[in-house]
């Protein structure tokens, strides 16, 4: 029979490798057209990579934790019958019985190069050859290990952020940045047969950091293992807290026009167009119309330098069902109208949910959008989005009274309000700019006209 390279696919322009997270078939194992053959993860999304084929896995190239790049060989799969993949294929097929043998003797040197090369990773340079460890490393990381003359037990000691604790690309890469610039102290006893490696690190004021003290666990205390996902995401905020100096600032907003023209309009609109019309993508257009005003908080910071961006790309912060969180972008905001970004809105944010967004929709915001009010927060203080230099996050919808100012004097009634507060990075972004910002906001949605036509 032929058989199929599953390989894997392009993701979109700045992403050029992927963690493979999941074997979700096994060898020998009937794969379906378009059924998931195995999930990858980049720093941002995590996605499936279905079979173009129909047929049997006979072979797997990676392991979970290894690092694949776009267009390696990741899966072989026997083919039923006549099936062949597309036109555009991403794959050779071996026909006949002389190209079959000719596939089969490619495959025999590969495992023999594969089975030379494990061994020659698995000593490390600098450390000695009888060195070994219950720890499991994948093959490109004990590589990096060996030209970077990294021992065995440094390796143990490294915190990986990968399944079960192992250290990926990125973990070892990271020990390496802050090796340059770390004291590194071995100490050991001699009842021990391994010795421990403490790192410290030295921070900008010359003081040197206090390891962090361990939880203790007690008898009837659960333990969760963070996801992988939320490893990032916390990962993410620390170093956004330590990067950028966090300002805020808040402004009551009157949204009882939107909510009036929302009431009346969402159902034709819905008739109309086959979408929800929900009060998110009137928040973004406000947004996008403001960062068009003030185009140096569409900007990020690269050391000394400041990068205005010429896209306005907004992300919008989704609460996913396993309590994280993803920022899906809208590209090109400022070009969409209210229809279109109704669409895109409604669209993003069920992929989102659905763990179906591509690379590509997580990436390249220049400001974000995060709806603290779905939960009923009348504020928040979000944390900035790296490398971006401010997050607006949207309070909750009550009704409240309210002094309404008129010709004939000043009256109490009864107005929607919210709440809208402005996180920024004050190394560039002052309190002035700030507060105008988000002032050009609230004035976008206080100004609403309850005659327009969506």
């Amino acid at each position: 029979m032929s058989k199929f390279e599953l390989k894997l696919p392009r993701m979109g322009e700045s992403v050029a490798e992927a963690t493979l997270t999941t074997w979700l078939k096994d060898v020998g194992d009937t794969i379906e057209m378009d059924e998931a053959v195995f999930e990858i993860a980049t720093d941002k999304v995590d996605s499936e990579v279905p079979s173009e084929v129909e047929g049997v896995l006979v072979e797997k190239l990676f392991d979970v934790d290894d690092i694949v790049k776009v267009g390696d060989i990741v899966a072989i799969i026997e083919l039923n019958g006549s099936n062949s993949p597309s036109e555009n294929g991403v794959a050779t097929i071996a026909k006949g019985h002389e190209e079959i043998g000719n596939h089969q003797e490619i495959v025999s040197e590969l495992e023999d190069s594969v089975a030379i090369a494990k061994e020659t990773v698995s000593k490390p340079q600098g450390s000695p050859s009888s060195e070994t460890s219950d720890r499991f490393y994948s093959p490109l990381v004990k590589n990096i290990a060996k030209e970077e003359g990294i021992t065995i037990k440094e390796l143990d000691a490294i915190s990986g952020t990968g399944n079960e604790g192992r250290v990926t690309k990125n973990d070892i890469l990271a020990y390496l940045e802050n090796r340059k610039s770390a004291k590194i102290v071995q100490t050991g006893t001699s009842d021990t047969k391994e010795s421990k490696v403490i790192q410290k690190v030295a921070l900008a004021t010359g003081q040197e950091k206090e390891p962090v003290s361990r939880v203790q666990v007690s008898g009837g205390d659960e333990v969760i293992e963070m996801t992988r996902m939320g490893k990032l995401i916390a990962k993410h905020m620390v170093d956004s807290v330590s990067t950028s100096a966090h300002v805020q600032s808040f402004i009551e907003v009157d949204v009882t026009n939107i909510v009036n023209w929302r009431n009346k309009m969402k159902n034709s609109f819905e008739q109309q167009e086959g979408e929800k019309l929900t009060f998110t993508p009137i928040f973004m257009e406000a947004v996008a119309k403001a960062l068009k005003k003030y185009p140096l908080m569409n900007i990020s910071v690269d050391g000394d330098r400041v990068i205005k961006k010429k896209n306005i790309n907004i992300g919008m912060a989704a609460a996913l069902s396993d309590g994280n969180l993803i920022v899906p972008v809208i590209k090109n905001a400022d070009q969409l109208n209210l229809v279109g970004m109704a669409k895109v809105v409604n669209d993003l944010a069920n992929r989102a949910r659905n763990n179906q967004l591509k690379p590509d929709e997580v990436q390249d915001g220049t400001y974000t959008v995060t709806n603290v009010g779905t939960f009923g927060s009348v504020f928040g203080t979000p944390i900035i989005n790296q490398p971006q230099v401010g997050i607006l996050a949207l309070g909750a919808i009550r009704k409240m009274p309210s002094v309404i100012e008129t010709e004939d004097g000043d009256f109490i009634g009864i107005r929607s309000k919210m709440y809208l507060s402005h996180s920024y990075d004050h190394r560039v972004v002052n309190g002035a700019l700030g507060s105008m910002f988000v002032k050009a906001v609230a004035d976008y949605l206080e100004s609403w006209d309850l005659n327009r036509e969506v």
